[in-house]
């Protein structure tokens, strides 16, 4: 009997066992069933049979899969013993892991989520760019110093709910200040919210307001609107509670009405990151390609 192998090696990321077969191929899938003669394997998309006969070993990989769930989960940071502060005590300390996103075409915010550099933004700043630069503001002593990152990885994003992932590769094993990602199930309508951007240009900037709905409908998608004003710039933001965890990505606001603006909920976030191999960026692929400009035109 002759099996089929779409691929010599498959990668499934998820996979608990190896099977070596005898044409020096591996396979990692699901062992479905066996029997004396054949063995069924899931190997993510699809399901194969193997001859017994074809197989050499086989390896289990439970602790591998454990080891992918395990850095999943600290890919981001939450702090469950977090209390509530002002304001004025809270953007001090967060500052630092709120960043600005330059592009060729114009700028957005960001934020950091570890300390090994990986930040959030709207797939919107970055949307067809690849030349991308990071300003970080780090605090020295009563003054602030403005650092320049421009090795920035496009890692992950999701056009439809309007996230990117990316990561500053500028200084090796450089440990970065991050924020603390909340959940949208312990904050509610009323609750006083703040934002810290880069609106039209004017870094740092610290806007306030109150949570309007945490579960407002816009074209099939869930946001939470704010009073906290939103303006070009703060795109890609994080939007804090007063435990100066971050339960929105700000994306959205009206630039001729005060207080109507919108956040991703933090819980959509949440699903992107622990799910980022799915939306990894490939810039071979033609359907994430960069801005092309015109060639210069001949002179007359």
């Amino acid at each position: 009997m002759k099996y089929i192998i779409p691929l010599l090696v498959c990668l499934n990321m998820f996979a608990s066992t190896e099977i070596y077969l005898k044409d020096n191929a591996m396979i990692r899938g699901e062992i479905i069933r066996e029997n004396n003669e054949n063995t069924l394997v899931d190997i993510g998309y699809q399901i194969i049979l193997i001859p017994k006969s074809a197989i050499v070993k086989t390896k289990k990989l439970d602790k591998i899969v454990k080891t992918i769930n395990k850095n999943k989960s600290v890919f981001f940071h939450q702090n469950k013993k977090s209390k509530k502060r002002t304001i004025k005590n809270l953007v001090p300390n967060l500052g630092e892991s709120v960043v600005v996103v330059n592009t060729p075409s114009g700028l957005g915010t960001g934020f950091i989520i570890n300390e090994n550099g990986y930040l959030v933004t709207n797939y919107h700043v970055i949307e067809k760019e690849k030349n991308l630069k990071i300003t970080m503001f780090i605090k020295k002593g009563k003054s602030v110093e403005t650092i320049v990152y421009k090795k920035i990885k496009i890692i992950a994003f999701n056009p439809f709910m309007d996230l990117a992932l990316l990561k500053i590769n500028d200084i090796p094993n450089k440990k970065f200040s991050y924020v603390n990602l909340g959940n949208m199930s312990e904050n509610n309508v009323g609750d006083t919210v703040f934002a810290i951007g880069t609106p039209l240009g004017l870094e740092r900037s610290v806007t306030q307001g109150i949570i309007s709905s945490s579960n407002r409908n816009y074209n099939g998608v869930l946001y939470i609107q704010t009073t906290a004003p939103i303006n070009p710039g703060n795109s890609g933001g994080p939007l804090f509670n007063l435990k100066g965890e971050v339960i929105g990505v700000t994306n959205m606001g009206y630039v001729f009405s005060d207080g109507l603006g919108f956040a991703i909920p933090v819980d959509y976030l949440k699903h992107f990151l622990n799910n980022r191999e799915s939306f990894y960026y490939n810039e071979y692929n033609y359907n994430t390609g960069f801005r092309y400009l015109e060639p210069p035109k001949k002179s007359k």
